[in-house]
């Protein structure tokens, strides 16, 4: 006897037997179920979900032949994981047995919830992540910087995915002349990590084959369940990604969602939309900075301009140059136009390269963008290197004029005659005495030495 129960192992005693109440055996039976199965762990497939207002959770774990009742109680749970439960899940409980005795049923008090195979995935998921770790395959020394002008940009991703679109429609909105390269592959199931490290190893070799080489690769996919993501945390697939020589970026899942090729690739975007944003260039952007290029070189063109005008103006202001008024003139002048015919040129070559520019971006986003484009743009880097180096050849060539002009009318000035051991003999009017044959006796004379003046009279003959 157990409690005054009576069981089959013992004989049936010939006194009046004992009458229980349905709640002293309910009560007697989940007594012995608490204390016999207590707190377990439970793997089966939801059924018959609903939640209460009130936030409690219940349904059935069901296998191919039996059922369990369970209840999640919004103040019970020890986890709020990111399960959210419904029928058909298969997952895997943990929770103490108990019977609910209203209804005389024995059921399951959740705790905590799991989608099934999740504490197997986690632990390989961590065992691969220290082993790649050990090896520097996350180390951020071998990450590689993204290039800021990519023209051909590769997709590893479904193609029939939302994230492809997604992708497509950010990389031709910023940067329509952009070259993409969409390689199809499976992103979940058996083999999916197989076919895509096969597809980054692939477009690795493309240069070698005559095909066009991605200056960056993007892995993704959308978002999914642990299990839908795994392909992404093989090893296979992690080493693939650490081979490239082309960078990668890893855009798997949401936001919250990390796998192991997030840790191997040279970057990492929380999805495949952020992805396209970071390694797009935007063609506003570029246009913007397209145009304070040109201001700044107006400015930087004006200022020399202001500087030599100073310093002609300071040089015009100089004994030495009083008196050849006229070629200093003639020399500013000169320069003055010459400084506005390149402004011109420049004006009207950078109109001419960002008019052209944007006749190019209008007809890319026409047109799928082709080697054009990269022939277009080196053509106006040309252009630009050729605008630099040709008002530098010029202003220098001015520089030197303005040198030799200047000591031309050094060596001329009358000062530099009498520092050579010269003289100047004026009549009293002040005319310049030029020959003997004009001189009167008892004319008075003044002679300008190096260092003074003389006046004297001729004497009479």
């Amino acid at each position: 006897m157990s409690d005054g129960f009576l069981f089959a192992d013992e004989e049936p005693q010939p006194a009046k037997p004992r009458v229980y109440s349905v709640s002293e055996v309910t009560k007697a039976v989940r007594a012995a179920i608490e204390d016999g199965i207590g707190e377990v762990w439970v793997e089966g497939e939801v059924s018959n979900f609903r939640r209460q207002a009130s936030g409690h959770q219940y349904f059935t774990l069901k296998d191919a032949t039996s059922q369990l009742a369970c209840v999640l109680f919004a103040r019970g749970a020890t986890r709020r994981s990111a399960v959210e439960l419904a029928d058909g899940m298969q997952v895997q409980v943990r929770g103490a047995m108990t019977v609910y005795e209203a209804r005389g049923q024995y059921q399951l008090n959740v705790q905590t919830v799991q989608a099934a195979g999740a504490g197997l995935l986690q632990a390989k998921f961590e065992a691969l992540k220290r082993k790649l770790d050990a090896e520097g395959l996350f180390d951020a020394e071998r990450k590689r910087a993204l290039p800021p002008f990519p023209t051909t940009v590769a997709l590893v991703t479904s193609p029939t995915g939302a994230a492809l679109r997604d992708m497509l429609n950010i990389l031709t909105r910023r940067a329509p002349w952009l070259r993409v390269i969409v390689s199809p592959v499976r992103v979940q199931g058996d083999g999916a990590a197989e076919e895509i490290a096969a597809a980054v190893a692939e477009l690795n070799e493309h240069a070698a084959n005559g095909l066009p080489r991605a200056d960056v690769i993007v892995v993704g996919r959308g978002g999914g369940s642990a299990e839908d993501l795994w392909e992404f945390n093989e090893e296979v697939l992690a080493r693939a990604v650490a081979a490239s020589a082309i960078p990668v970026v890893s855009a798997v899942g949401h936001e919250i969602d990390f796998t192991i090729c997030d840790f191997v690739a040279d970057l990492r975007a929380p999805t495949p939309s952020a992805a396209a944003e970071l390694i797009a260039p935007d063609a506003a952007d570029l246009a913007r900075r397209l145009g304070q290029w040109f201001t700044r070189m107006q400015r930087e063109v004006s200022d020399v301009i202001a500087r030599e005008r100073e310093r002609l103006e300071h040089l015009a202001t100089g004994a030495l140059v009083r008196e050849p008024r006229a070629r200093l003139d003639a020399a500013t002048q000169e320069l003055d136009l010459a400084a506005e015919a390149l402004q011109r040129v420049v004006r009207e070559r950078l109109r001419t390269a960002t008019q052209r520019l944007a006749d190019i971006a209008a007809a890319l986003r026409q047109h799928r963008p082709d080697q054009q484009l990269a022939l277009s743009r080196q053509r106006v880097d040309a252009l630009r290197v050729r605008f630099a180096e040709s008002f530098r050849r010029r202003i220098e060539a001015l520089r030197q004029r303005l040198s030799r002009g200047t000591g031309m009318l050094r060596l001329l000035s009358p000062d530099a005659t009498l520092q050579r051991g010269y003289s100047i003999t004026r009549h009293a009017d002040g005319t310049v005495l030029r020959s003997a044959r004009g001189v009167r006796p008892g004319a008075h004379l003044r002679t300008r030495l190096r260092d003074g003046e003389i006046e004297s009279v001729v004497p009479e003959s």
